[in-house]
């Protein structure tokens, strides 16, 4: 093969500006409802419209691209615990330095700890991997320079996400800004004592993120909302004493927050639990045998396209973190007031717990990665053991040293748990991206270790990010227990139900005062849907249920499983209206056809997951300015305006108006997604 481009600084600059706009989509997505997207098939559309304009581009070059803005899209998820050190009061916003440095020096220590894995998980295995081999295909077909199908593809790709993306701008739009529709729409009712709720969210970002899950995963989850909603609720409901409420609402969602969703937290962590002890041999044979194949690799004239960083740069930069790591604890550790012995005390031990736990996560994170996918990898529940984990062994040094005898030394300890998680978390989340990435290049030929800089220049740009992104976020609209200002909305506060969960497990363990009856049931429920699940793999039947997004389920807020359950069943009316043509003979060859169909609607659903995020960030930017200047916390709200001309409340007019608009978007989203079989 000639000599092509591949790591250039055109290349860097738009991965660079690419990485910004997913990161913070992913950001404010993962605050809202607690899910993450991949970014590595919209920035490869993205990347080839935009360099085919220039001389020389190369599919290795396009892939360069998506690799860095893929990488830092899915550092974002480490808003999965950070935000909980303001929920706790610990801190009051997100400090720059101590942010950046926590999530760049973990994000580039999964990359490196994931190179060792990437001869025996993407070489030599038959790991599916399924969004790098789409992203991937992609890239060929994208970059055919032997015809004009590639210009027309990679053409007609961006503008599948531009119109998603401008699809739910305008309706983020007038939903968040002008407040004329409705987010959600719920029944309540009662049997007895019982309450009962028929929730209906309708966030498109979320109708999205159910599409590239699937039909499979999203009946698994509102399996699970109907486990929590239809039989705990109720039962909790009749039968346990919460107190008065003002409404049916108010009472459920109490009761659903202080006892159900621990059952929720329970199956996540024995998912995941039970997930890294199958994954266990697997990665050790494959860590042993990508080690030989570095080994052996040093110094001799192999192909390009087996040359990783070598491990003398490996061993260098992962020094180099270390020592970064070190220095971050220290200073996040010196401010709890405690002696010198024992604060360097907790800084080794929570250096080591994230160096030793990262690693093994990092592997098994891989092999989940290779197995269902980067956005459909449990992560949530990988934090969930961690923070576990790392709470017990600082509750054990903590009561042999005696400095968790006071309330603040209490609060340290929690803070510190939630510090030590973000940095194993950030670990966890490249990892799971990294080995993605891999194979995409593996699959056009591109060179192991550009693409591994690539990934980790992609993670320090994420990381400049995320900490400003925060702020914005946590000033304009709160997150749950953390509301910088006593006049908030508080239909807008961003739920961040994940660090919601890791705060609330790490200050229950330091007060002694966890919920372990809910946890216990979870992991007894968690355990049952694992050999309910194994049952129906053994036995080949399509319909499986992932205990993890069981779990989910009952952990989620329902007005978020349901849009991700919609979206899951519009993906299997989408495959199936193919097979129906099929069968009709409009459709010769169904898997070709449908690869096209799935592509357009994956890209699509794409623009509506950047669209609604982007539009969300921004009226946070809007909602500070205002603030700021003294002036209202909704600028742009013309909910008062419509209250006076309809005469009353405008609670059952913007629902309806929500739900028609809903109703009409999946509708052209099947419709546009179904006219790539016109081609």
């Amino acid at each position: 093969m000639k000599d092509l481009k591949e790591l250039t600084v055109r290349g860097i600059i738009l991965g660079a500006l690419i990485t910004v706009v997913f990161t913070a989509s992913n950001v404010y997505l993962g605050l809202k409802v607690g899910l993450t997207f991949s970014s590595a098939i919209p920035a490869a559309v993205i990347s080839m419209a935009v360099l085919r304009f220039f001389k020389g581009s190369t599919i290795l070059e396009n892939n360069m691209v998506q690799t860095q803005a893929s990488a830092a899209g899915t550092l974002s998820s480490v808003i999965f615990v950070i935000p909980g050190l303001l929920m706790i009061g610990y801190w009051q916003d997100f400090p720059f330095w101590l942010t950046f440095v926590v999530c760049s020096a973990g994000g580039m220590l999964g990359v490196l700890f994931s190179i060792p894995l990437r001869h025996a998980m993407v070489v030599k295995s038959n790991l599916p991997y399924p969004e790098g081999v789409a992203a991937a295909e992609i890239l060929k077909a994208g970059c055919n320079t032997d015809t004009n199908e590639g210009a027309e593809s990679s053409k007609e790709g961006l503008r599948d996400i531009l119109f998603g993306g401008l699809v739910a701008s305008i309706v983020t739009l007038f939903s968040n800004g002008f407040r004329v529709l409705a987010g959600s729409a719920s029944l309540w009712f009662t049997q007895g004592k019982a309450i009962f709720q028929l929730p209906l969210g309708f966030s498109l970002a979320l109708l999205s993120a159910g599409y590239l899950v699937g039909i499979i995963s999203g009946i698994a989850i509102i399996l699970g909302s109907i486990i929590a909603w239809f039989v705990v609720v109720p039962i909790l409901s009749s039968t346990g004493d919460y107190g008065t409420f003002t409404s049916l609402a108010d009472e459920a969602m109490t009761i659903w927050a202080k006892d159900v969703r621990f059952i929720g937290a329970g199956m996540l962590a024995i998912a995941a639990l039970w997930t890294l002890i199958t994954l266990l041999k697997p990665v050790i044979e494959g860590v042993k045998m990508s080690l030989g194949a570095l080994k052996d690799e040093e110094g001799k004239g192999v192909d390009r396209t087996e040359q990783d960083l070598s491990p003398k740069t490996i061993f260098a930069i992962m020094f180099a973190m270390l020592l970064i790591l070190v220095g971050t604890f220290y200073v996040f550790v010196q401010d709890s007031g405690l002696s010198a012995g024992i604060a360097w005390t907790l800084v080794v031990c929570a250096v080591i717990f994230a160096f030793v736990m990262g690693f093994l996560i990092a592997a098994a994170s891989g092999y989940m990665a290779g197995l269902v996918g980067s956005s459909a990898s449990p992560i949530s529940g990988i934090g969930i053991v961690s923070i576990i984990v790392v709470s017990l062994i600082l509750l054990v040094i903590g009561e042999s040293n005696g400095f968790l005898g006071t309330e603040n030394g209490q609060h340290f300890a929690t803070a510190l748990a939630l510090f030590t998680t973000t940095a194993v978390l950030a670990i966890a989340c490249i990892s799971n991206d990294n080995l993605q990435d891999l194979k995409t290049g593996y699959l056009v030929h591109a060179t192991p270790w550009k693409q591994q800089a690539a990934l980790l220049i992609g993670c320090i740009i994420g990381a400049l990010v995320i900490a400003p992104i925060l702020d914005v976020l946590y000033q304009a609209y709160g997150f749950t227990g953390a509301l910088p200002r006593a006049d908030m909305d508080p239909t807008q506060v961003l739920a961040a139900p994940q660090a919601t969960l890791m705060s609330t497990i790490a200050t229950g363990i330091f007060s002694h005062n966890l919920q372990w009856t809910m946890i216990l049931i979870g992991v007894g429920l968690g355990v049952f849907f694992i050999v309910v699940d194994f049952i129906l793999g053994k036995s080949g039947s399509v319909l499986r249920l992932p205990a993890l997004a069981v779990g989910m389920g009952i952990y989620l807020p329902p007005t978020i499983t349901t849009p991700i359950f919609l979206g899951g069943l519009l993906a299997w009316f989408i495959r199936h209206s193919v097979k129906n043509r099929m069968y009709k003979g409009d459709v010769k060859d169904f898997e070709e056809t449908y690869t096209l169909v799935d592509r357009k609607a994956t890209l699509i659903a794409s623009g509506l997951i950047v669209g609604e995020s982007l539009v969300g960030v921004l009226m946070a930017v809007i909602i500070v300015i205002s603030v700021s200047s003294g002036h209202s916390a909704a600028p742009l709200s013309l909910l008062d305006n419509l209250t006076n001309m309809l005469g009353g409340s405008t609670g059952t007019v913007t629902q309806l108006a929500g739900l028609f608009v809903f109703i009409m978007i999946c509708t052209v989203f099947v419709r546009r997604s179904l006219s790539a079989m016109k081609k």
